[in-house]
């Protein structure tokens, strides 16, 4: 069956150079809205201008997702394979050891693909139909590249449903899904299957090596600890004490496990972030650094108000624990709060108790997270971090 053609009207402006076109931008008639969900098409306009060959979803917002910006290119195994190999060669130029992501959607010319490495193990995340359709070239192509031991498939983020695709996390090759990883000189365990997204988050890798680097002989509470990422890399750089806290029970005994292979010592505190801080301003126990990465609190625009205050008051409540002269490190995971907003919550809350702060770091995720200059959505991370007297 012959290729499908997306229709760019005139005097429409088509986002020119974004991977990215939205429904209302495209002649919706009733045969582009009768093409399957996750499609491989071309795109063009009325005129005939190319635009390129992606993948259609009538039920989306964005209806188009760009692959390349010629029509008619197959997109196959060896496509897959090709984008995997520049991506890998990207990588090679920042990491010397095989722990980095190695495909980050549309920075990586793979819109809706996620692939993070763990040397001889990967995992796969996927959040388009189109994508999805592409399931087993993505696969053939990381055998093709890598030959990994294992491929997780971890295809169970709640945004896959406005694709229309279901939930599942199962192992495509291989099998086991708890891993050790390098990074920082340090030594993690995650959990692959059960573990929040891919498993791991290396976005955080240069925000936590900056920490470590104030660290030695420092109090550190890290917040929302997960599997202790921020808070075993600073007992790494010799903190006198280290406290790592979190909700989750399972994500703290990795990290307990992980400081024990690290011969290290840190304390897992299970509890509610905001109660615990709430108890630790009540007993008047501060901190020489405070991390507060916590997960997403606007998940949705619709969330962007509740989320915000949020944001301002763990900025309030992680000042009040940090000591004087200590620095405080917030995060915002959540894409859908801009960066000055995002900012200026932060501000408010660490400032509301009269604390006198200076901002001296502003940054994103690592160089394994490229973001494509015509799509700055993509710069999802946030991290700010605080000096305050």
């Amino acid at each position: 069956m012959s290729r499908k053609t997306i229709i760019l009207p005139k005097g429409r402006r088509a986002r020119i150079g974004s991977p990215w076109i939205f429904s209302n931008e495209i002649r919706m008639d009733e045969a582009a809205k009768a093409i399957t969900p996750g499609s491989t098409v071309n795109v063009r306009g009325e005129d005939g201008r190319e635009f390129g060959t992606g993948y259609f979803n009538p039920k989306s917002l964005i209806a188009v997702r760009l692959l390349i910006d010629a029509c008619d290119t197959t997109i196959d195994r060896d496509f897959f394979s090709a984008r995997i190999g520049r991506a890998l060669a990207l990588r090679a130029a920042f990491y010397d050891k095989p722990f980095y992501r190695l495909v980050h959607a549309e920075g990586d010319g793979l819109p809706g693909l996620v692939i993070d490495r763990f040397d001889d193990v990967v995992t796969v995340q996927i959040g388009t139909a189109g994508m999805e359709k592409q399931l087993d070239n993505i696969v053939a192509a990381l055998e093709a590249r890598l030959k990994p031991k294992t491929i997780m498939l971890r295809n169970d983020a709640p945004s896959r449903a406005l694709e229309g695709l279901d939930s599942y996390v199962r192992a495509a090759k291989g099998e086991g899904a708890r891993i050790a990883l390098e990074e920082n000189g340090c030594r993690y365990f995650a959990d692959l299957a059960q573990g929040q997204k891919t498993g791991w988050y290396y976005d955080q890798r240069d925000n936590r090596a900056f920490i470590a680097g104030l660290a030695k002989g420092k109090s550190v509470l890290d917040a929302y600890s997960y599997t202790g990422g921020f808070g075993l890399a600073a007992a790494k750089a010799g903190a006198a004490e280290v406290v790592c806290l979190d909700s989750s029970a399972p994500a703290l005994a990795l990290a307990e496990e992980s400081a024990r292979a690290n011969k290290l010592t840190i304390q897992a505190v299970k509890a509610d972030v905001f109660e615990e801080l709430e108890r630790l301003i009540a007993a008047e126990e501060k901190f020489d650094i405070v991390v507060a990465d916590p997960p997403p609190f606007v998940k949705s625009k619709k969330d962007l108000e509740p989320g915000a205050k949020a944001y301002r008051k763990l900025a309030k409540l992680a000042a009040q624990v940090t000591a004087p002269g200590g620095f405080l490190l917030i995060a915002s995971c959540s894409h859908n709060i801009p960066p000055e907003r995002f900012a200026a919550e932060c501000a408010a809350g660490v400032t509301r108790n009269g604390r006198v702060a200076t901002l001296i770091r502003s940054a994103g995720a690592g160089p394994d997270h490229p973001v494509h200059p015509l799509l700055p959505e993509s710069a999802y991370l946030k991290a700010l971090v605080y000096a305050l007297d």
